[in-house]
């Protein structure tokens, strides 16, 4: 066992040596989601847009419907705010993590 490998960690007050594995090291390094952007959370194909750039909206709003896994998901405004910008339309097939709508709070 070669001791240049090992790192510490402290986990609730207690100091343990550890060795990344390659995977762990290369991983890609987690970031705050930005909260001005809808994001689609499955992929599935856009059935109607109700909102335009410019409008403004309160809290739970339905912004447009995705339906996936053949089910209709109502996407809300999570608070009170402004359409910046819409980048789906209806009928467009979309993947995971597709920007869908920018927003801005008021």
């Amino acid at each position: 066992m070669d001791e240049n490998n090992f790192e510490t960690i402290i986990v609730h007050s207690a100091k343990y040596k550890t060795e990344y594995t390659r995977k762990y090291r290369n991983r890609p390094i987690w970031e705050a989601p930005n909260e001005n952007y809808i994001y689609s959370f499955i992929p599935g194909t856009i059935i109607d847009v109700h909102v335009k750039a410019g409008e403004k909206l309160k809290e739970g709003d339905s912004l447009l419907i995705l339906e996936a896994m053949k089910m209709h998901n109502n996407v809300q405004m999570p608070f009170d705010g402004k359409v910046v910008k819409v980048f789906v339309k209806p009928g467009e097939k979309i993947p995971k993590r597709h920007l869908m709508i920018e927003i801005k709070p008021l």
